[in-house]
C-alpha cells in the first residue's frame, strides 16, 4: 500500500511539473506604459513565448489583462495629450511609441495551416493602438514644424507638412490590405476590422478635411469590389462617401 501511495505522489508530481509554465514578467502594477515597457513587454512575447505556447488574448481571464494593457491608447494618449508638457518632449516620446508599435505590430500576425489568423482580435486592437498613435504622432510633428519655423506659413513648411499628411494618409491604406486578407478573419474579427475603419480613417479625415484623399479613394473601391463581408463593405461604402463630401483635395 506504501508502494502505491509512493507512486501516486511520483505521478502526481510529473504532471504538475508537465502544466507547469514559464512565469513571464509583464510591468502590470504599472496604470500607464511608457514607450521602456512597451520595448520589455515586445521582447517578452516576441522571444520568450515558446512555439506551442499561446500568447496573451482577450478571451483569457488569467492573461487578458496583458493583451489590454498593451493596446491601451491611454498609455500615449495621457503624455501626447498634456497641452502642460512641451510640444518638443511630446513629440519625442510620439517618436519612441511609433518605433515600439513598429516592432509589436507584428506579435499577433501568426495564421494556421488553413491562412487563418491564429490572434486576429488582437493583431487588429494593436493595429487601431497605432492607428490612433500615429494621428498624434504625426500631428505633433507638424504643430512642431510651424513652432520653430520664422514663417509657419512659409510654403517651404507648408510643403513639409503636406509631405506629412501623405505619409500619414498612406500609412493608413495599408489597414484597407487587409481586405485581402478577409478571409483569414473570424466573423468577429471582420466586424472588428470594420470598427477600425469606421472610428480611425473619419477621425482622420476630420483631422485633414482638405488632404488630398484620391489614393484612399481608389483603395476603398477597389477593397469594396472584393470584400464579401457585409460590414467591411458598409464601413468602407460609408468611408467612400465620407472622402467624397470633404471635398477639395488641396490642404
Amino acid at each position: 500500500m506504501i508502494r502505491v501511495k509512493h507512486f501516486l505522489f511520483i505521478v502526481s508530481c510529473l504532471i504538475l511539473t508537465s502544466c507547469n509554465t514559464k512565469n513571464h514578467q509583464f510591468p502590470l502594477d504599472k496604470r500607464y506604459w511608457d514607450p521602456n515597457d512597451y520595448d520589455k513587454v515586445g521582447k517578452e512575447l516576441r522571444y520568450n513565448y515558446e512555439s506551442d505556447e499561446k500568447l496573451p488574448t482577450f478571451d483569457n481571464p488569467e492573461n487578458k489583462i496583458i493583451v489590454e494593457k498593451l493596446t491601451d491608447e491611454q498609455n500615449f494618449k495621457v503624455v501626447l495629450e498634456d497641452n502642460e508638457l512641451g510640444l518638443k518632449h511630446r513629440n519625442e516620446v510620439a517618436e519612441k511609441f511609433f518605433a515600439e508599435w513598429k516592432d509589436m505590430s507584428g506579435i499577433y500576425t501568426a495564421t494556421d495551416r488553413q491562412d487563418k489568423y491564429l490572434y486576429d482580435i488582437e493583431m487588429l486592437a494593436v493595429w487601431h493602438f497605432g492607428l490612433g498613435l500615429q494621428l498624434r504622432y504625426f500631428k505633433l510633428g507638424n504643430d512642431l514644424l510651424k513652432e520653430s519655423a520664422d514663417d509657419p506659413d512659409a510654403q517651404q513648411v507648408r510643403s513639409s507638412i503636406n509631405s506629412n499628411v501623405n505619409i500619414l494618409i498612406n500609412n493608413y491604406l495599408f489597414y484597407l490590405d487587409e481586405v485581402n486578407n478577409e478571409n483569414a478573419f473570424t466573423e468577429a474579427g471582420k466586424v472588428k476590422f470594420a470598427g477600425g475603419i469606421d472610428k480611425y480613417f473619419s477621425e482622420l479625415i476630420k483631422l485633414y478635411p482638405k488632404a488630398n484623399y484620391s489614393g484612399m479613394k481608389t483603395k476603398a473601391e477597389l477593397m469594396l469590389k472584393k470584400s464579401e463581408s457585409e460590414s467591411i463593405r458598409t464601413s468602407l461604402e460609408e468611408l467612400i462617401a465620407l472622402i467624397t463630401v470633404a471635398g477639395s483635395p488641396n490642404l
